[in-house]
């Protein structure tokens, strides 16, 4: 649809940026924080990018005030933040830590000081290390308790000043990337496990969006979601039908649960056939239907194309791109499901994400279209090696560029009729890049370090972080 005159962005839009605890606060052991999954998934000799790890990370656990400084320079409305589950409960559960509680207490009321809404995010990947030494994490039921109790304790402390909360984060990318392909923690390759944590992950999600209702009645709650929308190759009606497999197994699987509390039949279909299904107790049905959330939280970077592969074929899980050596990524694939392809109308970044703001709009119309829920998009960026010249100064014209044509995108779906609630550029600040590294920066603004050497940390503002500052200001009127 083109339009003649495009609708502005609303009033009220939430012009932020994104973070997570493990990628930017360091203090990895301070103030009684206890150790999490990636704490210790970071120390085995070839998980990530050069051995980089989280230790000191960016330091925003003792620069918090500065970033915060800068974030209110650049006029930002929003921050969403993820609070770090083992600096609250060191041991996943029982004592709690006060000086943890204080940190988040301090952060929230410099954003608020500041005029910027803060966004929680309970869980981002980091779940404490005691809890698997003691049940396995995710592939316990006793994961659901222990999260609700964490989760009631935030909502208790930071309820009163806190409206919007994400409740999991990339639930898909946790359970795929833990339990399927081995690349996070736990690093294991199980299939038939990685439905099982899935199931348990959604039962968790469900339970403390009912309890959010009774601890923060005017808040907002909801998962953030990877959100890759498929294409097929081309109209052949059997890649057509590979790519309503991919949308069911790969994207409604999760939608369809956080929205209706159900599996598309398809892919619950799939997965009874190869006897991957997750076990079901009396019960889940009722608690998964109980908890829609108040929007669906968008994580855009990519899409992705897919033909026909047939059941002869083998279980391809690819092979991630983790340096930015472009093209080395391998395409995956599932027997009598769908093969990933390239696409030929698409550049790619040096990671091998393919560049398409019109995925985002096309991935907006059809959330809005399915499940009629407002959305707010809690991550979108472009990670890329980043140059610090003379003078420190940082020329990020293509991340300008990536970022401009996605808002655009966003203003073509608001006027589409999509319900937009705000907008989180990943990132606020360069972080860990999980497996990585530090090599590929996101941010608005570069910090001074690499892999092996945190240097002074030093915060610079790049070209772009100038560029949304304008952004902001105009309210998505100067592009």
């Amino acid at each position: 649809m083109e339009h003649i005159t495009k609708q502005p962005f609303p009033a009220d839009f939430l012009w932020g940026a994104a973070s997570a605890a493990y990628q930017i606060e360091g203090a990895s052991g301070e103030d009684g924080k206890g150790p999490s999954v990636w704490d210790v998934f970071t120390k085995r000799e070839g998980t990530t990018f050069g051995g980089s790890n989280g230790d000191v990370a960016v330091d925003h656990y003792h620069r918090y005030k500065e970033d915060v400084a800068l974030m209110a320079e650049q006029g930002l409305k929003a921050y969403r933040f993820s609070i770090a589950w083992s600096r609250i409960y060191p041991q996943g559960s029982g004592a709690v830590n006060e000086k943890g509680l204080q940190f988040y207490d301090r952060l929230i009321n410099e954003l608020l000081a500041n005029d910027i809404q803060p966004v929680i995010t309970l869980y981002h990947w980091d779940i404490p290390q005691a809890l698997m030494d003691r049940y396995g994490g995710w592939e316990s039921r006793q994961v659901i308790e222990d999260f609700d109790a964490y989760a009631v304790t935030l909502f208790k402390r930071y309820g009163d000043r806190v409206r919007y909360w994400v409740s999991l984060n990339e639930q898909n990318y946790f359970a795929a990337y833990g339990y399927e392909t081995a690349l996070h923690p736990p690093g294991v390759q199980d299939r038939k496990r990685m439905y099982e944590v899935n199931h348990i992950a959604n039962l968790a999600n469900a339970r403390v969006i009912q309890t959010f209702r009774t601890h923060v009645p005017d808040g907002l709650i909801g998962p953030s979601f990877a959100y890759k929308p498929y294409y097929p190759l081309n109209a052949n009606p059997a890649n057509m039908l590979a790519f309503e497999n991919s949308e069911d197994l790969n994207n409604y699987f999760w939608m369809d649960i956080y929205a209706w509390g159900r599996y598309p039949k398809a892919a619950w279909k799939y997965l009874e056939e190869h006897g991957l299904t997750p076990t079901v107790q009396e019960g889940d049905w009722e608690l998964l239907a109980s908890a829609k959330p108040d929007f669906m939280g968008v994580n855009y970077y990519r899409t992705t194309t897919v033909e026909a592969h047939s059941l002869s074929g083998k279980f391809e899980a690819g092979e991630k791109n983790t340096t930015g050596r472009k093209g080395s990524t391998k395409h995956s694939g599932i027997p009598g499901m769908f093969k990933t392809v390239s696409n030929p109308f698409l550049e790619t970044t040096n990671w091998d994400w393919e560049i398409d703001p019109q995925g985002l709009r096309i991935g907006l119309r059809r959330i809005m279209n399915r499940y009629g829920l407002p959305v707010f998009i809690t991550e979108n960026g472009l990670g890329e090696f980043d140059k610090l010249e003379e003078g420190d100064v940082i020329r990020d014209e293509y991340r300008i560029d990536y970022l401009r044509s996605h808002i655009a995108a966003i203003q073509d779906a608001i006027s589409d009729g999509v319900e937009v609630i705000g907008y989180c550029s990943w990132s606020f600040t360069d972080l860990l890049s999980w497996l990585n590294g530090y090599q590929k920066r996101y941010g608005f603004v570069y910090v001074d370090r690499d892999e092996t050497d945190a240097r002074e940390l030093r915060r610079i503002r790049k070209q772009s972080y100038y560029w949304y500052k304008q952004v902001i200001q105009s309210n998505g009127g100067q592009l």
